[in-house]
């Protein structure tokens, strides 16, 4: 692990500590069992293995979203559309776990797939806008995020609704269509491997493929990136196509893995959530899962301890803003890894002087002592520059003299 990667782990410890720290203060200030609550929001997941695995059950679909989103962010491009590919995915996988008829292995992969492309379809709409109509991709996503919401609400409650069912959802799915539960009485699913799967492929296609190369450089340096005959425009679409297709397998395997029948009346909010992800991780895949996973802990902690004692779960939004807030602060701990990169700099230089020690350097050293050293010693500076300098050249102490006949 190098030095900056080191900082930015011991930053983010550090901002959580700090973020734990001011909820823990709340809770003390709110709450007339303290103690009690911040065991449960701290220890209540691993309280019980039912509790423990539905950390891994609703991180899941936060690695999906986490995963999509990170790809956009390091392209530059910060598209929302994520949230459309995903809740229509999830319909498109409700209308084909109600109607399509097909055996058990095969129908999940059907519908994985047709989800996949319907939520690329869905992403690349406001690339294509941004190429050809130099439309914002933010303002664009946004709106097609309720055009997508409320022609997924019509969808169910025009074809696949219950009519029988005292509430908003839809019939029930195929048992083929269902995705197989790990651990009997607990909420694990086969899609979390899936997911962890996707976030190993995205990072071997982000760090070690010549198109990951390219959209690294597309969203760190777009000018760079053209001047080298890189194609933004190939970049940005296939980014977004892929962003897409994740957020769209992340709907379908949430459909499959937790739900039997479509209820979903208001957006889960996966999306944006997949950007707290992206944002904790630093838009790195392999730290996707990871950041998913914490996130899922202080939530499942968060609704024990409102179940269990009189601190109410909504502490959880807190501790994300802060938590957020430090680690995205760039000035956050700037001051002292400017400290720190300096004296790393200095310390390679030290060391790095004597063994590239040339008579270049040794005559920018003369000129260095020469301006620095009051009148009195610099004929004696100067002397012992040229001493040294006719030492190296003849191997000896003898001076050389100048040839005859030649200008000395």
């Amino acid at each position: 692990m190098s030095s900056k990667q080191q900082f930015q782990l011991f930053r983010f410890i550090l901002a959580l500590g700090i973020s734990l720290g001011i909820s823990m203060l709340i809770i003390f200030l709110v709450s007339k069992e303290p103690w009690t609550a911040i065991s449960y929001l701290l220890l209540g997941p691993l309280g019980s293995m039912r509790h423990f695995l539905s950390i891994f059950a609703q991180a899941t679909p936060l690695i999906f979203t986490g995963l999509a989103l990170s790809l956009c962010f390091k392209s530059g491009n910060f598209s929302m559309i994520t949230d459309a590919c995903l809740y229509i995915s999830a319909v498109l996988t409700a209308a084909l776990a109600i109607r399509l008829s097909l055996p058990f292995p095969l129908h999940p992969l059907v519908i994985l797939l047709l989800a996949a492309v319907m939520g690329g379809i869905i992403g690349s709409l406001p690339a294509l806008a941004k190429l050809y109509f130099k439309a914002n991709e933010l303002v664009t996503s946004l709106m097609l995020n309720y055009v997508f919401f409320y022609l997924g609400l019509f969808t169910i409650s025009k074809y696949f609704a219950d009519r029988e069912a005292g509430t908003f959802a839809s019939l029930k799915y195929a048992k083929t269509a269902v995705l197989p539960i790990l651990v009997k009485g607990s909420k694990l699913h086969l899609g979390f491997f899936l997911a962890l799967l996707l976030a190993v492929l995205f990072s071997i296609l982000l760090y070690k493929t010549r198109f990951g190369y390219e959209l690294r450089l597309s969203g760190s340096n777009p000018s760079f990136a053209k001047m080298v005959g890189i194609s933004s425009s190939k970049v940005i679409l296939l980014t977004q196509v892929l962003a897409g297709m994740v957020a769209g397998l992340g709907g379908a395997v949430e459909q499959m893995g937790m739900y039997q029948r479509f209820n979903w009346q208001e957006s889960p909010s996966y999306a944006w959530d997949g950007v707290i992800i992206a944002i904790l991780s630093r838009n790195n895949p392999a730290l996707v899962p990871f950041s998913a996973l914490f996130l899922a802990y202080i939530r499942v902690g968060a609704d024990i301890m409102s179940r269990k004692s009189d601190v109410q779960n909504e502490l959880v939004a807190l501790i994300q803003a802060l938590l957020i807030l430090f680690v995205t602060a760039e000035a956050f701990l700037s001051g002292w890894e400017h400290r720190r990169e300096v004296k790393e700099s200095l310390a390679t230089a030290d060391t790095a002087l004597p063994a590239t020690a040339s008579t270049e350097s040794v005559a920018k050293k003369a000129d260095l002592v020469e301006a620095t050293e009051p009148a009195a010693t610099k004929a004696e500076s100067a002397e012992a520059s040229g001493s040294a300098t006719e030492t190296n050249e003849s191997g000896a102490g003898d001076k050389l003299l100048p040839e005859p006949g030649k200008e000395a």
